[in-house]
């Protein structure tokens, strides 16, 4: 399997280290329900992780939470409510709708305030 390597910007040979695989995934900010494109990022991100599992790998996952933006801020101060509070509600939320269409949560969900 090949992969495109950012570092290098070409396609090299997929070697992981071992039999353990880790995967970053850049994650949603949540400040409003979710939508499709969250939920295409993160497919093919769970498309990815099985295939790996799949093919014997033991997959560590990490997705960020961006639970601290400026989009964040205006919204809560629009409803009167803290940044936190409203971060976590829409997370929440993220997190259901996610499950509901069968994609895999991440081993980790590290919040940016953290």
């Amino acid at each position: 399997m090949k992969v495109f390597s950012t570092l290098s910007g070409k396609k090299e040979e997929f070697a992981p280290q071992g039999d353990t695989v880790t995967m970053y995934v850049c994650g949603v900010t949540p400040y409003d329900d979710s939508h499709l494109g969250h939920a295409m990022s993160y497919i093919i991100f769970d498309v990815i992780r099985r295939y790996l599992k799949y093919r014997g790998y033991a997959v560590k996952c990490v997705q960020n939470v961006t639970d601290i933006d400026d989009k964040i801020i205006n919204r809560a101060n629009r409803l009167g409510v803290s940044a936190k509070e409203l971060a976590e509600k829409y997370a929440g939320r993220y997190f259901e709708d996610m499950e509901a269409l069968n994609i895999a949560r991440a081993d980790i969900n590290p919040r940016a305030r953290e």
